[in-house]
């Protein structure tokens, strides 16, 4: 087989694993208001819920990214999609708040682990073909968020139970990942040694990055985790109106991704850091003032096209700090583990923080946080990339 149609070939598995990883997510967090209302339990309550996700997800990480080093990021990304497949069925029949924790965590872990595997496998492709792909990767992530958030919305429309989508998710997983199990780049590009490693203190351009990434982070997962409860509990939308805002806020991540690409070669990843924080921290706190079903679907918008671009673009410069600068001493693979590893803090500390807040001055309010974050990211990163080392 020509190179050129290996690198298709893996350039479709790659995007399957994206697709799968946004859907996942996507159906996910429609049905997070049907997690609160069948427990009956507080916004609070729902945030440390969510707070075992981002656990599970911090546990994930380093894994991933240790056992990408060790085995390729290829195999990774193949067993974790089969892992997070599975891990729904797990998720589906919970039936008390300690089961849906316990659950949480499982979930997160394999959501995160396929997640570090598949960036560092589109990087590998990514270096082997000499071309840019992360953000259009990213946009298919989006893509299957987007399909994921309208496929959660029916089933909850429809009365349809938790339970059912999950199965019903599951097995489309399963079956998809089989289908694209031999067009992944061989391991052995990205195997790197780990074990017996000198030590040495870690770079700290990989802190500066994931603290963009946190930023980031934080409004990317109050869209999910708090968007269709914002709608639905504040401003009585029904179930399906309520997934609009996350519907709106993934279409937009979509379109600025699939030309991120084009825009970071033409303007540069600075410019579209403070443009991109700009749009979103002013158009998500002007449609929270503006206030309405209206203005929260506005709001999102805006941050999502904002946000679109920042995420794909810390993990790409993460993989290639890791392959040009730091060559021996922390594969690609290591490199994206510790920047998701410090984004992923904003999802840790995103959820139950903003469910805090809405308990005590309203989640309309609270949402508020993650605008003011994007806006800190537009007005920081200037100062911070001109001091990279």
């Amino acid at each position: 087989m020509s190179q050129i149609g290996q690198y298709s070939r893996a350039r479709i598995a790659i995007t399957t694993a994206f697709v799968i990883n946004g859907a996942t997510v996507g159906a996910f967090y429609a049905r997070v208001p049907d997690f609160k209302r069948q427990l009956d339990i507080s916004n609070s309550a729902l945030g440390v819920a969510l707070l075992c996700i981002a656990v599970g997800v911090l546990i994930g990480l380093g894994f991933s990214g240790r056992q990408s080093a060790k085995r390729g990021s290829a195999p990774v990304t193949y067993y974790a999609t089969y892992a997070l497949g599975l891990s729904l069925l797990l998720v589906g029949p919970v039936f008390n708040y300690a089961a849906l924790c316990f659950t949480f965590i499982l979930f997160g872990a394999c959501l995160s682990t396929q997640d570090v595997a598949m960036n560092s496998h589109a990087i590998v492709l990514e270096h082997e073909a000499d071309k840019r792909y992360m953000s259009t990767f990213h946009a298919t992530f989006s893509m299957g968020a987007l399909g994921g958030g309208v496929i959660g919305g029916v089933f909850a429309q429809q009365k349809l139970s938790i339970m059912a989508q999950c199965v019903t998710l599951s097995a489309l997983i399963l079956v998809a990942n089989f289908v694209v199990r031999s067009m992944f780049l061989p391991a052995d590009l990205d195997k790197h040694a780990v074990e017996g490693k000198k030590k040495f203190k870690k770079p700290k351009i990989f802190l500066i990055v994931g603290l963009l990434g946190t930023c980031a982070a934080i409004g990317e997962g109050s869209a999910g985790d708090w968007g269709a409860i914002l709608a639905r509990d504040t401003f009585d939308a029904t179930p399906f109106i309520s997934t609009l805002p996350y519907i709106c806020f993934s279409a937009a991540m979509v379109i600025g991704r699939l030309f991120g690409d084009r825009a970071a070669s033409k303007y540069g990843p600075m410019n579209l850091i403070v443009g991109g924080g700009l749009i979103a921290g002013l158009g998500l706190g002007g449609g929270l003032l503006t206030g309405g079903i209206g203005g929260v679907i506005f709001g999102w918008l805006a941050a999502g096209i904002g946000l679109s671009i920042v995420i794909p673009m810390l993990f790409s410069q993460a993989g290639e700090i890791a392959k040009t600068r730091f060559d021996g001493q922390f594969a690609p693979s290591e490199g994206v583990a510790m920047v998701s590893g410090i984004a992923y803090f904003g999802f840790l500390v995103g959820p139950p923080t903003l469910g805090f807040l809405g308990d005590a001055i309203g989640l309309r309010w609270a949402m508020l946080v993650p605008a003011i974050l994007a806006l800190v990211m537009a007005l920081g990163s200037r100062p911070i990339f001109a001091n990279k080392r």
